[in-house]
């Protein structure tokens, strides 16, 4: 019976994928734990990537419906493990990851154990953890680890969330409630892979629509004011926005975008206004849509 399970929920990102599981089975003190992947509807070779991995404990759930939170639900229904290790598909753990973890939690139970997230350009480029990769963020499933008794005593994750972002924000204020501490474990951290320029503006936007309305549902879920100032749910943010996000600004930030020399601050000051404005604008349209 592993200590630990590593719960990864993947969409079509097999080559990321393998990387991800190459690293875990490359970790000291590996009879600690299990590895369980959940294909959340992918098409492309994700599956024959867990099958290569097959033979270093690793075992895969398929979810057809694309739902992270049902996903990581799934993971977490199919866990050996006491404890659950959550890290996302697009990251590479240094040898010790897993051990840091659990040793965490074998000296201050129960807690919720998160580490530094240092985002890097590719898989190669290894950093150490300083100050500015400390996050104040309760739960943030790409590095974060909790038992699985206490998962399952919250419910787990909320699948009504199932579009991008605050599933896990959510799970943590419930986790919270439960009275469990958060520790911020600098032995246990997680290398991010994100190549330059890997996602477009569009892409960028359709998320934030995304993040905007599944915002909007959480603060229906729990209309407080730390939730409110977390999603940007409240009156002076909203009046940022119809002032830095009006029309004609949003017609020069489009213009800036064409113009500005790739991977310029320009460019990154424009492309950052259009994405805040799609979120929202999404969030408002969610929140209005609430009220009728």
């Amino acid at each position: 019976m592993p200590i630990a399970s590593v719960v990864i929920a993947t969409h079509n990102r097999a080559t990321q994928l393998a990387d991800c599981l190459d690293a875990l089975a490359k970790q000291s003190k590996r009879e600690q734990f299990e590895i369980v992947v959940v294909d959340n509807g992918s098409q492309d070779s994700t599956q024959a990537v867990i099958a290569q991995y097959a033979n270093t404990n690793v075992r895969g759930v398929f979810v057809s419906d694309p739902n992270r939170a049902k996903a990581r639900n799934a993971g977490i229904a199919a866990a050996g493990g006491r404890i659950v290790i959550f890290c996302d598909d697009d990251t590479v753990a240094p040898q010790d990851f897993v051990a840091e973890h659990v040793r965490v939690h074998d000296e201050k139970h129960p807690s919720v154990v998160s580490g530094p997230i240092i985002n890097v350009p590719d898989k190669d480029q290894r950093v150490v953890p300083s100050a500015r990769h400390y996050s104040r963020a309760f739960f943030c499933t790409c590095n974060v680890s909790v038992a699985k008794a206490d998962l399952e005593a919250v419910g787990g994750f909320d699948e009504r969330y199932d579009l991008y972002g605050w599933e896990d924000t959510d799970i943590g204020i419930r986790l919270r409630a439960r009275g469990l501490a958060r520790i911020f474990a600098w032995p246990a951290y997680i290398y991010h892979i994100k190549p330059p320029r890997a996602m477009t503006l569009e892409r960028r936007r359709q998320l934030a629509v995304e993040k905007g309305t599944m915002a909007a549902r959480f603060v229906r879920k729990a209309p407080s004011w730390p939730v409110r100032l977390a999603t940007g749910a409240y009156g002076v943010n909203f009046a940022r926005g119809a002032i830095v996000n009006a029309k004609p600004l949003r017609a020069l930030y489009e213009r800036l975008v064409r113009a500005a020399r790739p991977g310029s601050v320009l460019e990154a000051v424009a492309s950052e206004a259009l994405v805040d404005a799609a979120y929202l604008d999404a969030l408002k349209t969610a929140l209005r849509r609430a009220e009728c």
